[in-house]
């Protein structure tokens, strides 16, 4: 009997979604909807998405295989940090998906048998034309991979470098985000915040959850005295 599918808003969380990633470098969301919906040639069009911790390298990943699925085919995220010392049996697992977004290539570096499974799966991946989107910290050869072969693969992918957000990408991520959520943020509430808050992604997101879960239980408005009151001076 198979196990009933997850509805895709539940695998991929709305706000990852491709057209919501702010300020994205020039053809970035269009190469990803290439890969997601087959219009790529995956064999020289693999993407290698690098940058630090926040900038929404993993954002990018959920949101393509939510476009994958969208398009009627099958997708697979496979965060590293998960699988590091079993990875073979992890991807030969996903062996039949259209696409396969593999996160945090940095956690593997250094296992030798790790980055072997990587360079055979990848190989497999694109004899059967498989599109693979990997994301790490850095370029392949600045992440400590040992296996020369797997960082010649890795950097034949196209490389797409993200940056942390200056502040009008911050601004833009905050208003969004609120706006989906059904927020007011006033201009001087988002001033406050963009004092005080990191610029990572995923702390902008936690930070909004947790708004939203405290205005809805006081039944206020986000203001900057809310603001003071609910994070602290």
């Amino acid at each position: 009997m198979s196990v009933p599918q997850l509805p895709l808003a539940l695998r991929y969380p709305p706000d990852q979604r491709l057209d919501t990633f702010v300020h994205a470098p020039a053809g970035t969301v269009e190469q990803l909807l290439a890969l997601a919906t087959g219009a790529a040639a995956v064999r020289t069009d693999n993407v290698y998405l690098a940058g630090p911790s926040g900038v929404g390298k993993t954002h990018l990943l959920l949101a393509t295989c939510a476009a994958t699925e969208a398009a009627c085919r099958r997708a697979a995220y496979l965060p590293l940090l998960a699988a590091a010392g079993r990875l073979r049996d992890a991807l030969e697992a996903l062996e039949g998906n259209d696409l396969i977004a593999i996160d945090g290539l940095d956690v593997i570096a250094g296992n030798r048998e790790d980055e072997i499974a990587l360079f055979d799966a990848h190989n497999r991946a694109r004899a059967a034309g498989v599109a693979l989107v990997y994301a790490a910290r850095d370029i392949p050869d600045a992440i400590g991979l040992g296996l020369p072969d797997l960082r010649s693969r890795l950097g034949q992918c196209t490389r797409i470098t993200l940056a942390p957000l200056d502040d009008e990408g911050r601004r833009e991520v905050l208003r969004q985000r609120a706006q989906r959520r059904g927020l007011v943020l006033e201009e001087a509430a988002l001033d406050w915040l963009l004092k005080r808050v990191g610029r990572d992604l995923g702390g902008l997101t936690a930070l909004l959850d947790r708004l939203d879960r405290a205005s809805l239980a006081a039944q206020r408005r986000i203001t900057v005295p809310f603001l003071r009151q609910t994070l602290g001076s």
